[in-house]
């Protein structure tokens, strides 16, 4: 396998007149956790899709596991996992089953698929359940499943489109256990996710927008390099007329709610006196008004702001 495991240049997908995904470009180490975030509709299931060969682009070129994705994408989808948005199970089959059928889709080796059940079994809720039908199971069950189905056969490459919506913070936590191990034998890991603690978790992240592609790079260099304003904190017994006050000003960026909690985002060349007599003006109750270092979730709002504007 190259050591690029994606690698792609101008990919753009249209449906009519809608842009769903415009001129992107961007690579994806071997190895690596690579992480997509975006709002919804913002693009990122259907760049998954055209990355596993399940939907043509417009235009432009790009490679999965060195095959061409416009020409080759049978011998993509060999060596790939894929674990869609929805749930990609059959609901009228068990757990057990479900996992056979992927496993003979895949064809898997027979020794190594039961050890992947044993494995399964043994680790997860998933053993008490086997001869359960997939419709009868919660959700955050489902989604463990389909991780399962995804990655038994042991692919290069594991696209992973939200794959811990809806699932309770344990499972949680042994998904992310999972793809950590997975990333340490070299498999790659491409992810989309609405949690940004998780983003976290990638070694790079791609922000997207509109279908377009805003930001790409180590969680904690894209928080030092693109976020250009400061931000300061600030306690508030009313949080909502303060952030209406606030938001009115020139020199204030954007100001956010985080419970009774305000961050306010000064523009580049703000007079921090200044905000502070007006944060004291419009709420006299404000304490604590102390500096804090931008969060992902501080980018996240602004490049979403800034692609707006």
């Amino acid at each position: 396998m190259p050591e690029l495991a994606v690698d792609v240049t101008n990919l753009r997908r249209d449906f009519g007149k809608f842009t769903a995904v415009n001129n992107i470009t961007f690579q994806v180490n071997r190895g690596e956790i690579f992480g997509f975030l975006g709002p919804n509709g913002a693009g990122k299931s259907t760049t998954i899709r055209m990355l596993c060969g399940l939907l043509k682009p417009s235009s432009g070129s790009g490679t999965v596991a060195g095959f061409d994705i416009m020409k080759e994408s049978e011998k993509i989808k060999s060596r790939i996992g894929y674990m869609s948005q929805k749930f990609s199970l059959y609901q009228t089959l068990t757990v057990e089953e479900n996992l056979n059928f992927y496993a003979g889709v895949y064809l898997m080796d027979s020794n190594l698929h039961a050890e992947k059940k044993r494995t399964y079994f043994a680790e997860t809720v998933l053993g008490q359940l086997r001869d359960s039908l997939v419709a009868d199971l919660p959700a955050g069950t489902r989604q463990l499943l389909a991780l399962f189905c995804a990655i038994q056969h042991e692919p290069e490459i594991i696209f992973l489109d939200e794959p811990t919506a809806g699932v309770d913070p344990l499972s949680r936590r042994y998904f992310w256990e999972q793809i950590n191990k997975l990333s340490d034998h070299g498999v790659t890991i491409f992810v989309t996710t609405h949690y940004l603690d998780e983003a976290e978790e990638c070694n790079r992240i791609g922000m997207i927008f509109n279908g377009t592609l805003s930001a790409i790079g180590e969680p904690d260099e894209l928080k030092r390099t693109r976020f250009t304003g400061r931000i300061y904190k600030f306690d508030s017994r009313d949080p909502w007329e303060s952030a209406d006050h606030l938001r009115g000003r020139a020199d204030i960026d954007d100001v956010v709610l985080f419970g009774s909690e305000l961050h306010v985002t000064l523009k580049p060349n703000a007079n921090f006196d200044k905000i502070t007599a007006a944060i004291s003006a419009v709420d006299p109750t404000a304490q604590n008004i102390t500096a804090i270092d931008p969060t992902l979730e501080d980018l996240f709002i602004a490049l979403i702001n800034e692609g707006q504007r």
